[in-house]
């Protein structure tokens, strides 16, 4: 697969960058009108916020929600939690699970409605999945890739489903072999990275295209996410500059996408590329092509007619009832974002100036405030501390996926929150970082950066060894 990339991401304004490198050098802010705001209260999630930092510190509801609205949470919270069983069961509000998925519970991705991880070279893959399509003409595929964003493989659809039902075969198995990258710093320090390498054997289903494209994606924290959606759409497009007319090196474009409720093209936000518009709809995505279920939003699953699903049971129609999506959608929308922590200590506070400095902050915009939700004032008016401007960025050739969906390209990622970063291997110990969760530690992730993040990541590379500590205890503090 070929490797693209934008040379035009690379441009710099020296003007620009030369304060803000020596100010980050010294380890204080440039001082300037539009210097990125420093977080100055440890309530990330605004009013919501919760003071929890062990393993479930990812699986409450917003702390301003209301008694009566904790109970739809709970509910949500059952049918995110608990397993998915085969057709025909005695357990009929929760079957007809496949013949095809990768796992039997939204659970078993969202280990404790965090992130995913890789598998070892032992174990099935669940929460990580590769997306799969091959190339598609603009012209000739063009309503296709409105629709859908990519055109599908034949016969395998458009995510490899390495698990089947009793009587039926999965597609086939995915296995990682890994690739070892050392990058030397300018101090000499060495860090050793893993490149993941996947592997598709034993398909069953004839072979697969010779022009297959993957991308890998493991399962993303599930905090903050009604949140996220609260942020007016105006805000976020105010801070895209495709042709970087403003010179700083960075050029986000926002992602359009299909909306299937509303039948119309609109803003993405969900997703590693920003490829989906509503919580509900990538819910029900997820329900389809990780589960096999059908809803009346997303009303077939992955399986091709080659791979004769149809003779199978299936949980009825829908399968996911509509009163299921909703306390689903609810439940997803109402993950309390964990507090701040350590913000009193000076390194922390070093760290924070350093990562507005290198421009980290320039893509990873630390603050956003929220607009009104009907019915739900606990995300109405929130002033929160995402870092994150959802927008599309080229990340450089080293993490691309060379695949499109929608606008994005094959080097293009949304910016993802940091948002309870520090908290992610409490959560879940084995949680990987970045989109395929190659990254073992926040660190490697800051140098597998390219592309418009090149110039950060480089300027992260040069800094004396107790400021780059400094830098990570203060994502260590989200």
């Amino acid at each position: 697969m070929p490797l693209k990339s934008n040379s035009n991401v690379f441009k710099i304004s020296w003007r620009r960058l030369a304060p803000a490198l020596l100010a980050a050098l010294a380890g204080t802010a440039t001082g300037a009108a539009t210097d990125p705001p420093v977080q100055d209260t440890p309530m990330t999630g605004g009013e919501g916020s919760v003071e929890q930092f062990d393993r479930n510190a990812y699986s409450l509801p917003q702390a301003n929600l209301s008694m009566t609205k904790r109970l739809d949470f709970s509910v949500g919270n059952s049918f995110f939690r608990n397993p998915w069983v085969e057709a025909p069961s005695s357990t009929d509000a929760r079957d007809g699970l496949g013949p095809l998925f990768n796992t039997n519970s939204c659970q078993g991705c969202h280990i404790k409605d965090g992130r995913g991880h890789p598998p070892t070279i032992d174990e099935p893959s669940v929460s990580l999945f590769l997306r799969l399509s091959v190339p598609a003409d603009p012209v000739g595929d063009a309503e296709l890739l409105k629709t859908h964003g990519f055109k599908p493989a034949p016969v395998y659809g458009s995510q490899l489903q390495t698990a089947a039902i009793s009587g039926h075969k999965p597609e086939a198995d995915l296995r990682l072999t890994w690739e070892s990258v050392e990058q030397v710093l300018p101090d000499g320090t060495r860090v050793a990275l893993e490149r993941p390498v996947y592997h598709i054997d034993n398909a069953n289903y004839g072979p697969l295209p010779q022009d297959l494209l993957v991308s890998p994606r493991v399962a993303p924290p599930m905090i903050g996410l009604g949140l996220i959606a609260a942020i007016p759409e105006e805000t976020i497009l105010a801070r895209a500059d495709a042709e970087d007319n403003d010179g700083d090196g960075l050029s986000g474009r926002a992602n359009r996408v299909w909306d299937k409720a509303a039948g119309k093209t609109v803003l993405g936000r969900f997703g590693w590329k920003a490829g989906e518009p509503s919580v509900l709809q990538q819910s029900m995505g997820a329900f389809s092509g990780d589960m096999g279920l059908t809803s009346t939003l997303v009303a077939a699953t992955d399986c091709t007619p080659e791979q004769g699903c149809d003779g199978f049971p299936d949980g009825g129609t829908p399968e996911v009832s509509d009163k299921i999506a909703r306390f689903i959608d609810f439940y997803a929308r109402s993950l309390a974002v964990p507090m701040r922590r350590n913000m009193e200590n000076p390194e922390v506070q070093q760290g924070g100036r350093l990562f507005n400095g290198i421009g980290c902050a320039g893509c990873h915009t630390p603050r956003q405030v929220t607009g009104t939700v009907v019915d739900r004032p606990d995300l109405s008016q929130q002033t929160i501390w995402p870092y994150t401007d959802l927008l599309l960025h080229d990340m450089g050739p080293g993490l691309a996926d060379n695949r499109r969906e929608f606008e994005a390209d094959g080097t293009e990622w949304r910016t993802p929150p940091l948002w309870g970063l520090g908290l992610a291997q409490t959560v879940n110990p084995r949680a990987g970082f970045l989109h395929d969760g190659r990254a073992r530690t926040p660190e490697e992730a800051i140098l597998w950066h390219g592309g418009e993040a090149q110039n950060a990541a480089d300027q992260y590379r040069s800094l004396a060894q107790d400021k780059r500590d400094a830098l990570l205890q203060f994502l260590e503090s989200l």
